[in-house]
């Protein structure tokens, strides 16, 4: 005979308190230990980022575009 225990999770008041802390601690923690950048830092820091994405994305064209032709000339040569 096979014996099956099922375990149901039990909430408490413990467990409910120790949740609401957490976001009464997380909420404080965000909206007075946290420095949050000024507009201009975001936006200078957004152009980095996007400059940065477009030269790795040329870059990944030209990789790709040289490749391409070293195959097309590869299988010219076999033919």
């Amino acid at each position: 005979m096979i014996r099956v225990r099922i375990l149901v999770p039990v909430q408490n008041k413990r467990t409910m308190a120790k949740v609401t802390e957490y976001i009464k601690e997380s909420y404080e923690e965000l909206t007075e230990k946290v420095t949050w950048p000024t507009w201009s830092e975001l936006q200078s820091s957004a152009m980095l980022v996007l400059v940065a994405a477009i030269i790795i994305a040329l870059i990944i064209f030209g990789l790709d575009q040289a490749f391409g032709r070293m195959l097309q000339f590869f299988y010219k040569t076999l033919a």
